[in-house]
This record gives C-alpha cells, structure tokens and sequence, in this order.
C-alpha cells in the first residue's frame, strides 16, 4: 500500500482547522468587553450632549470631530447642533471636501468662516506653542457664536491626545470648550469603532492634521510652504499610496514618511523615480524617503518636545 501524501495546509478542509488553528476564545472575550466599554461611552456621550445642548462643534471633518457631530445630531436633532469650520492656508482643501460631504451625510448644519492665523507673528514664527495661537485665532472666532447662539462649544479631542504635546489644548481652556470625547475616556481607536458601526466614512481615514505640523520648529509657516506640502501629498494620493503619509519640509528637501506597509514597494528603483518625480513637481528640489516609514509628531521627536 503506497505511503499516504502530505496534506498541503491550504488544501486542509475547514473541519481541520480548530485543530491546527485554535479559536481564541480570550481574544473574543477582550473584543467583546472592548466593544461593550465604548458602547457604554457612547451612551453617556448621548446623555452629556441632552446636558449640554444646543451644541456648536469646532468641526474639521476629521475621526474625531466627524464622530462627535455625528452622534450630537442623531441625538439632538440638526436644529440643534451646529459646526464651524475654520479654513486658512494650513486646512487642506481635500479635508475641506471631505468635511462638507460627510456633514451632507450626516444631516449637520454648517457655518464656514477664515481664520487669519498667518497674520500673528508669533503663530508664523513657528514656536513649539505654535498650536496654542492657532487655536486661539479659532476659539476667539467662535466663542462670541457659540455665546450669541446659547451654545455649549466642543471639539473633538480624545483621551489620547491628552497625553500627546498639544498646546492649542490651553487656547481651548481660556475659552471655557469643552471636550466630552476626552472627559468620557473615548480613545482614538474606540472612536474608530464606533464611526464604522455607524456607517460614517471616516471610521478608517488617515489622522489629518494642519499643514503647518508638516514645518520643523522655526521655520516660518508662509503660504507657498504650506502649499508645496499640500500639492506633494495630493501628488503621492494620487499615485493611490493610502494610509498615514506626511510630507515634512526642510527647505529645499522633503522627507516622505510612508506607511511602513508600503515602504518596500515604493524602494523599487522605478516607482521610487516616480514617487520622487511627483513630489518634485509639487516645489522640492530634492526627496528623501525616511525608511523609518511614517511615525505621527515626528518632527516633536526630533525637536525633543514631550506631551507637556
């Protein structure tokens, strides 16, 4: 009688499986109870915006301020919830698109209006507390609405950025918004969660901050910097690279911090020319890819600025 053949693993039928591959119940245990605590959240996220409504969300369209709004006008109703966008040289216009259709999506009302942060010095300065004239420039522009329209002024920041270097958080103290996001533990990747249970568009779109976190420390934040890294990142979307990417300028040199995924790929000799070819075009004489792949605050790290 011949010798049996070796089964291939991937010819193996399904009822071999718990055998090879053991279900991990504790890993279902951990997600179930994970879900469970950010549902729990949720609710009292509902009954914090019925405490404090109307509601006037300092809106960009981004995870977190995209979910905030989401769950205030299913709770309350659009009559009473309003965001305002903030728009200057450092919001991308790509986010501004995708901000307006997801508030068309989710029934929000929305108020625009441009914040003239580039006219402060000391913002273009680009200091390390860069964030906290920015976003006074914002919260001072909308406290007087929110105050006008008897409404309680929120953003969108969570739990995680607590622990990050955010300055603007001072500008938002000195203009009494609030944070439910924060205050109720919602972390980034719970906010994920709960954006794809509820359909939202944004559940699993990149982190976008502002152009200028793109600029090291001390170099001036002008317009034509903020638009070189503009165009360089639409070019590199447009060459279908998705996830977290960033574009940091350093002069005449940008360092492009890919997904750490896809870096391989784009090392090949011939999309790496196309790659550079495409940030080139955007106002760059010359490209370095960062084979560190992208890492959020990078430029923070380089600086030696720590969460304060």
């Amino acid at each position: 009688m011949p010798a049996a053949l070796p089964v291939a693993a991937d010819a193996r039928g399904a009822a071999d499986a718990p055998h090879d591959a053991p279900h991990d119940a504790r890993h279902d245990a951990r997600h179930d109870a994970a879900l469970a605590d950010a549902l729990r959240r949720e609710e009292q996220l509902g009954e914090w915006l019925r405490a404090h409504a109307p509601i006037l969300v300092g809106y960009s369209g981004g995870v977190d301020s995209a979910y905030l709004a989401a769950v205030a006008v299913a709770t309350l109703g659009p009559e009473r919830v309003l965001g305002v966008i903030g728009r200057s040289a450092s919001y991308p216009a790509e986010q501004w698109r995708a901000a307006r259709a997801h508030a068309d999506a989710i029934g929000l009302p929305v108020h625009e209006l441009d914040t003239r942060e580039l006219d402060d010095p000391r913002y273009a300065a680009n200091p390390h507390d860069r964030c906290y004239f920015c976003k006074t420039e914002l919260w001072g522009r909308l406290a007087p609405i929110a105050r006008a329209r008897g409404m309680t002024l929120v953003d969108g920041t969570n739990a995680d950025d607590l622990a990050d270097h955010r300055p603007g958080a001072r500008a938002a103290a000195d203009y009494d918004v609030r944070a439910p996001l924060a205050a109720l533990g919602f972390t980034k990747a719970a906010i994920r969660v709960l954006s794809a249970r509820r359909g939202l568009a944004t559940a699993d779109r990149p982190s976008a901050p502002c152009l200028a976190s793109r600029l090291p420390y001390g170099t001036p934040v002008t317009p034509a910097r903020l638009a070189a890294v503009e165009r360089a990142e639409a070019a590199l979307r447009a060459l279908g690279i998705a996830g977290d990417l960033r574009v940091r300028h350093h002069g005449a040199i940008a360092r492009v911090e890919l997904p750490a995924a896809s870096l391989g790929h784009w090392l090949e000799p011939a999309r790496a020319e196309r790659l550079a070819d495409a940030v080139r075009a955007a106002g760059f004489a010359r490209v370095a890819l960062d084979l560190r792949g992208f890492r959020s605050g990078s430029l923070n790290v380089l600086a030696g600025v720590r969460a304060a």
